[in-house]
């Protein structure tokens, strides 16, 4: 390992991977990958259904076929990877610190830094389930690496809350398996995961889905054997006498996917309510100079093809700050805020002398939309606007906006859903 590297990785899953390829084809001399696993690919290793790289490589893939395509790639270049590689923090002079089994601790210096360290799932203890404490709960990734990486039965009658894609999958894994799936229970009146998903991972298997429902408690002594699950009304409150036990012995939470930034927070990058994640830049720049993140660490993505791109993004900026020797004072900054009907969006700032041709702006919906337009608008007046037939949170949405736009507003522009037709 060398003191110092023009570009640090943090986070060896798809948008480090990509992160680093893109930053040494932009330049940089010398790039390191940190990774706390002892493997690289991220999540995708135990991701073993396909449906990966219909955008990047124009083909279905595995997550561990995906992965291996970018770790093939490596071995064509310069870059440096260190595995079981824990990075304990870092500092705004990017001074990152970092602790291994072979090296010990250690204290490299990076020219810029790319944060990619992923997101974590939403536990028991964050929804505040009452009922016991029982083995036989688990979150919908633990159960996908259990079965999927280390090759165990977490159940034979499972009920899943929350219909977030990884619950969906893990609900035709099961079944694949020959556990009995009793039934999908999401509290929002929508789902929450991708719509190929719920065809493909539920009705295909006939596997129930209850909307407006959720787990009001857990019984059990060693183990699960009886769950309450109820109505909600529209606060999310349980409706009383609409109570129902079912019997089982697993309880799979898929209930939300949280950016992990324990680092960035520490190191002071300032951090977006709305995501969990950095403030960026339209390079993916953070508050910090010289520190980009890029990713689910930014925003949970529904496709790991854009969490490449923005890898690739990422990467490619983090070795032109490099090559520039620091960043390139901006004539204006432009505030991208989220209007009605738009819960969040990335960028959250723009440069439009920074930028070449266009900035491509990633966004959620509030709620399921049909036939709406997406509207830009700056100081009172419509800059552009976009026609989308269908819209629904689960799916993440994304509007380009060429220079020429970016140059004529003021200081900031709203994005928003207007005619409105919620479902």
């Amino acid at each position: 390992m060398k003191a110092q590297y023009d570009v640090v990785v943090i986070g060896g899953g798809p948008a480090g991977l990509a992160a680093a390829l893109a930053a040494e084809e932009n330049g940089a001399k010398s790039v390191c990958i940190l990774e706390r696993a002892k493997v690289l690919g991220g999540i995708l290793q135990q991701c073993i259904h396909n449906g990966f790289g219909l955008h990047v490589f124009k083909e279905e893939l595995t997550g561990p076929e995906y992965a291996e395509r970018f770790i093939n790639r490596l071995a064509g270049t310069n870059i440096e990877v260190l595995t079981g590689a824990m990075v304990l923090g870092f500092l705004a002079d990017r001074t990152i610190f970092v602790m291994q089994r072979e090296n010990g601790y250690m204290t490299i210096k990076a020219g810029a830094i790319v944060l990619t360290m992923g997101c974590r799932e939403r536990t028991r203890g964050a929804l505040g389930i009452p009922g016991t404490r029982p083995a036989g709960v688990l979150t919908a990734g633990a159960a996908q690496l259990y079965m999927n990486i280390e090759g165990y039965t977490i159940g034979k009658r499972v009920v899943i809350l929350g219909s977030g894609d990884i619950g969906l999958i893990m609900a035709r894994r099961l079944t694949l398996e020959g556990a009995e799936v009793l039934g999908v229970y999401e509290v929002l009146p929508y789902p929450g995961g991708l719509n190929r998903n719920i065809v493909q991972c539920l009705n295909d298997y006939d596997i129930p889905l209850y909307l407006s429902h959720t787990v009001a408690d857990i019984r059990g002594d060693k183990r699960v054997e009886q769950i309450v699950v109820a109505k909600v009304d529209e606060k999310r409150q349980v409706v009383p006498g609409t109570e129902k036990e079912i019997d089982c012995d697993t309880l799979l939470l898929s209930v939300g996917l949280i950016p992990e930034n324990e680092l960035s927070r520490q190191a002071g990058v300032v951090i977006d309510p709305r995501t969990s994640g950095p403030v960026v830049f339209e390079n993916m720049e953070t508050s910090i100079p010289g520190v980009f993140a890029s990713g689910n660490v930014v925003h949970v993505h529904d496709l790991v093809d854009y969490v490449t791109a923005e890898g690739q993004r990422a990467g490619a900026n983090a070795a032109k700050y490099v090559l520039r020797a620091g960043a390139e004072s901006a004539a204006k900054t432009v505030q991208v805020k989220n209007g009605k009907g738009v819960r969040y969006t990335v960028p959250q700032q723009i440069r439009p002398d920074q930028v070449e041709k266009s900035v491509e702006v990633f966004f959620r919906s509030t709620e399921i939309f049909k036939d709406v337009t997406i509207s830009v608008n700056s100081g009172g007046s419509l800059i552009a606007h976009f026609s989308r037939e269908h819209m629904a949170p689960g799916e993440m949405e994304k509007i380009i906006l060429p220079k020429a736009f970016l140059e004529k507003i003021g200081g900031e522009l709203e994005v928003s859903v207007t005619k409105e037709e919620a479902v």
